[in-house]
């Protein structure tokens, strides 16, 4: 049989495209079977913005049927009502939850200890360290002992009804959170506060699969980890634009600045922009500080600080007002946000730089306002009164003046020689009535 070269380079085409096609559905096979690991990373304070992220993260996983969540975790603690929230989403997870304190240098302090002891796998790399979960009041003042011994034993009592669960060392971890105690990542393995230590996230899912965990239900699952293709859960920006307002120095820069803003728009009505952007930056304060535990008698000391502002506006008090007023402003600021940790609280050089500024900015402004609604307004002859004049005859008692350039008839209360210098002090239709500056003279 003879076979003619175009036949033979169509066999050659078919077969070369047979075999993309074929290598193409072997590649997608072997990527639908390649596990799939979704990562979080929790780099922040717990707070309701955390706990929003970590809510969408679990049902990123569970739609993506990932193998498991992977939180990253970075922290030195935060809210106790965002960690109960978090603690509660992990351990109601249909998908197994890893929690990796990671990098080197990197806590799981405070409420981040929580959700370390709630993870299905908890993990550390060398260089890191967990525990300091003693509670803080986060109310406007101190409790008595009474509320806060209940406080105490409703957080131990939590971390008691899952760290058992967890085949964590409840005593190791009762220590952290009753005495403050704090775990390096090679205590807390050896005091089986975490399931193992790993370098990096490479040798940690290596190590993670085929290992069989516990579920909160008693359920067993293996996990599946290895050559796991890791997606990670970006924050959206929604989330980004709440997680920088949440900052409470943020938030009182927008205050501050605001109050100014919608203070110019009050001072100059009909500009408009002043008063919208104002408003907003307002409007955003307001947001971000509801998601921050604030002291009300912060808020009054905020409203106090006004008030002495507006008085040494109106009334002076050689600035024992204003300063009374700056330094409650000050006090406000400083106590505004009831802060758990430090990362959470306002800085106290911000505190102070604002309510200086702020003060003595407000109490300037006021001031300029009081004193312009002060003065009458003076249009046309009016505007003359009070301003000097000269005689350019003599006046016994009516002649001409020299006003600002202006020629007008005049009358003086006594005669006045020509070239006299006289004072405007009143004006009777188009008629000024001038009092003379210099000492009297006759007339002429």
């Amino acid at each position: 049989m003879l076979t003619s070269k175009g036949g033979r380079r169509g066999g050659m085409r078919a077969r070369l495209w047979l075999g993309l096609v074929l290598f193409l559905l072997a590649g997608s096979a072997a990527r639908a079977q390649q596990p799939v690991v979704d990562k979080m990373v929790l780099d922040d304070t717990i707070q309701p913005v955390t706990a929003g992220e970590l809510d969408r993260a679990i049902a990123r996983a569970q739609a993506d049927n990932a193998a498991a969540l992977l939180i990253e975790m970075n922290t030195p603690g935060g809210l106790v009502d965002s960690m109960r929230h978090m603690a509660g989403a992990i351990l109601s997870s249909r998908v197994p939850v890893i929690v990796y304190v990671a990098p080197a240098g990197a806590r799981a302090g405070s409420a981040g200890f929580f959700l370390l002891e709630a993870a299905d796998v908890a993990a550390m790399t060398p260089g890191t360290n967990a525990g300091a979960a003693h509670v803080v009041s986060e109310f406007g003042g101190k409790p008595d002992d009474t509320m806060m011994q209940k406080i105490e034993n409703d957080t131990e009592a939590f971390l008691r009804s899952f760290a058992t669960h967890r085949g964590r060392n409840l005593e190791a971890a009762l220590a952290a959170v009753q005495s403050s105690h704090a775990y390096s990542a090679e205590e807390a393995l050896e005091k089986h506060l975490i399931d193992l230590t790993a370098p990096d996230e490479a040798h940690l899912l290596a190590a993670l699969n085929g290992r069989e965990v516990t579920r909160m239900d008693g359920s067993k699952q293996t996990l599946h980890t290895a050559n796991a293709r890791v997606v990670v859960v970006k924050p959206t920006l929604r989330e980004e634009l709440l997680g920088w307002l949440v900052n409470p120095n943020i938030a009182l820069l927008l205050l501050v600045g605001g109050a100014l803003l919608i203070y110019l728009e009050f001072n100059t009505p009909g500009t408009i922009v002043p008063g919208a952007l104002g408003t907003l930056m307002v409007l955003l304060a307001i947001f971000a500080l509801d998601l921050l535990p604030i002291r009300y008698t912060a808020v009054m000391l905020l409203i106090a600080a006004m008030v002495l502002l507006l008085l040494e506006a109106k009334f002076g008090g050689h600035g024992a007002l204003a300063i009374a007023g700056i330094v409650c402003l000050t006090l406000g600021t400083l106590t505004l946000v009831a802060a758990p940790i430090p990362e959470m609280a306002v800085n106290p050089w911000v505190a102070l730089a604002l309510s200086t500024a702020f003060g003595a900015i407000t109490a300037f402004l006021v001031r300029l306002a009081v004193r312009a609604r002060r003065l009458k307004t003076r249009l046309g002859l009016d505007a003359l009164v009070g301003h000097v004049a000269s005689a350019m005859e003599p006046l016994t008692p009516e002649g001409h003046v020299l006003v600002e350039g202006e020629i007008w008839r005049a009358i003086a209360d006594q005669a006045v020689v020509k070239g006299a210098t006289l004072r405007v002090t009143g004006r009777e239709e188009y008629l000024l009535h001038v009092t003379p500056l210099d000492p009297p003279h006759s007339a002429i």
